[in-house]
């Protein structure tokens, strides 16, 4: 089912007539009414329950007042019977009503949080599948907002939908109890409908740009949040809490002038809109009462009377304040359309819990090949005709000066971007023609930073799937782990905290490549993933890989330490986004004059620091 409405995007500041944001908030009224019919339908039942009950009320006042209160002062006493049957019959109504009231408000209520959360998840899953170039161009705290405030403005007329439905059958039922009861005051009545709606096109044409403000300043205060939070090792280490904590306050003050703009608009608005009903009680009080003097009307049918124009107030009311979430809703889904309709790779897709169809267990070590590749950046290219092949479990090298295209080729061959011309093939199969699924099984990349979550060391190596305490184990020996995990507190289920902080860079370093190791990758890549360890440890790493993989995978590593690079059957050496060299590391030092000066300048200015086991 289409959960997407059919209104055109438009940017926040657009000055569009007051009608098209009606047009376009009933197109979202109607995607959230088709989402979610059984909901709506239950919610409107209690509504419509709530109005028959509110017009019958109006007879049964009436037909009491006529029947046990007049008669009542008429003759200075009342009977019991009929106390008795007014009482129940007064009961009866309100019991009803209660009935249609709580139903309403639980079914709507439901409604529009169900709602909040399918977009929630909605907008999550999309931001998973939208390629990393689409996430460089959005900043994390938009993301943040477009999954918050975005989702809950979009929604913030749903809770009152039910009931403006509800509070048109009442109009409409009192509407034409009016007109039975005295078509001349229904006439007088009836004038206040188009000054409320008047009122009304005044607010929304008044308070529509205001709202669209407010959302893009959320979104701008979430942005500066994140960033400080984000950040904290910056802001600690260079001094700049005041700093940020005034860019915080700038942000959220500009975000407050215009919530209390927005406020006094309301405030101006609301008191008319609200006396209006007051204004037409009295001048319907004054006409009732010239009309009892003149025998036209009883004194119940006039309390009958007021009480349903109080009801046709009411419902003008309720949907004039649908009418006034409308352009809040409008302005969060101008935010939040562009990202749902971004389109992801249809290999990236997931088509349920499982992703992509099952594909068949492939075994052995992946080999690769680069033809002609190019790749950069707006104005920055970063790789050039770049061609080499890796064989099928082989350890290969990659290194060059900094700004040579490293990390890029890395981030080409796990499929982060694709190149801007030539192909990658991994056996067989062009990478761009692979299954999201079915890379991510095949292929493990493991960076510079890492990122562990605030979770135990096993579940930050398992993340969620099912591996035994063996597999994750011996992943943790071919890092280099297992030692210094078990010295932890409660070991393999010591909680890391947030990022891992209680760990050091080089201890990160190790969980996340046994995270990468326990999946038993056909394909291993790393990116200076072993920077921050010392050359001993970084040379028993590459050890152990070489001995594991040996059969079973083909490790593509970025290295600079000779330690390291002695251990690899190929270096390949890029220099200004080319491949300049490759071949064993003597070799290339006996005949590669760039290749020897990096190596030894690299060897030269290290100093490392021993790092605890």
């Amino acid at each position: 089912m289409s959960v997407q409405p059919s209104v055109a995007p438009s940017t926040a500041t657009d000055t569009q007539p007051t009608g098209r944001v009606v047009r376009r908030g009933m197109s979202i009224l109607a995607m959230a009414i088709r989402t979610q019919p059984r909901a709506f339908a239950g919610a409107v039942a209690g509504s419509a329950l709530y109005a028959l009950m509110t017009v019958a009320a109006a007879f049964v006042l009436g037909r009491v007042t006529d029947a046990v209160i007049i008669p009542a002062f008429d003759e200075g006493r009342a009977a019991t019977a009929a106390l008795a049957a007014a009482a129940g019959a007064i009961i009866g109504v309100a019991l009803l009503k209660a009935v249609g009231i709580v139903t309403r408000r639980a079914v709507a209520g439901y409604m529009q949080l169900r709602l909040q959360a399918i977009f929630r998840q909605r907008v999550s899953r999309q931001i998973h599948q939208l390629p990393l170039a689409w996430h460089r161009d959005h900043p994390t705290g938009e993301l943040l907002s477009n999954a918050g405030a975005d989702v809950q403005a979009l929604f913030g007329p749903i809770a009152p939908l039910p009931f403006s439905v509800g509070a048109l059958l009442l109009l409409i039922l009192a509407a034409g109890a009016l007109l039975v009861t005295d078509p001349l005051l229904a006439a007088v009545a009836f004038a206040l409908g188009p000054l409320m709606a008047v009122a009304n096109t005044a607010y929304n044409r008044a308070t529509e740009r205001p709202a669209a403000r407010v959302q893009g300043m959320r979104g701008s205060l979430a942005e500066v949040a994140h960033e400080s939070f984000d950040g904290a090792l910056v802001v600690k280490t260079l001094g700049r809490e005041a700093e940020e904590a005034e860019r915080f306050r700038e942000a959220a003050e500009r975000l407050r002038d215009e919530l209390v703009s927005l406020g006094r608009l309301r405030a101006m608005m609301s008191p008319v809109i609200e006396a209006l009903p007051r204004i037409g009680t009295l001048a319907i009080l004054l006409g009732g009462a010239l009309r009892v003097a003149g025998g036209q009307l009883t004194e119940g049918e006039v309390v009958r009377f007021v009480y349903l124009f109080t009801l046709i107030a009411f419902p003008m009311s309720v949907i004039g304040y649908l009418f006034e979430e409308l352009p809040s809703s409008v302005a969060g889904w101008d935010r939040l359309s562009p990202l749902l309709g971004a389109q992801p790779d249809p290999r990236e897709v997931l088509t349920g819990a499982d992703g992509d169809v099952r594909l068949p267990v492939a075994i052995g070590p992946l080999g690769l090949e680069a033809v002609n590749v190019s790749f950069g950046y707006p104005g920055a290219p970063v790789l050039q005709d770049v061609t080499l092949s890796i064989r099928p479990g082989s350890v290969t090298a990659i290194t060059g000066a900094t700004g040579a295209g490293k990390s890029t080729l890395i981030s080409l061959l796990v499929r982060l971007a694709d190149p801007a011309a030539g192909a990658i093939r991994l056996g067989d199969a062009d990478l761009r023609a692979m299954p999201r699924r079915q890379l991510a099984r095949d292929v493990a990349a493991v960076f510079q930073h890492t990122f562990l979550f605030d979770d135990s060391v096993r579940g930050n190596i398992t993340l969620g799937e099912d591996f035994s305490d063996e597999d994750v184990v011996t992943a943790c020996q071919l890092a280099q782990a297992d030692k210094f995990i078990r010295s932890l507190p409660d070991g393999y289920d010591t909680v890391l905290g947030e990022r891992g902080a209680s760990l050091s860079g080089g201890q990160r370093q190790r969980i996340a490549l046994a995270r990468a190791l326990v999946r038993r990758p056909r394909l291993l890549l790393l990116d200076d993933a072993t920077s921050s360890v010392d050359p001993t440890v970084e040379a028993a790493i590459l050890k152990s890989l070489r001995e594991a993989a040996a059969g079973e995978s083909t490790v593509v590593v970025v290295a600079y330490r000779s330690a390291a690079l002695r251990l690899c059957d190929e270096v390949v050496y890029l220099d200004g986004g080319r491949v300049e060299d490759r071949g064993a590391h003597e070799a290339l030092l006996g005949r590669c004059p760039a290749y020897a000066q990096l190596v030894t300048a690299y060897e030269r200015a290290s100093d490392y620091p021993p790092e605890a086991p």
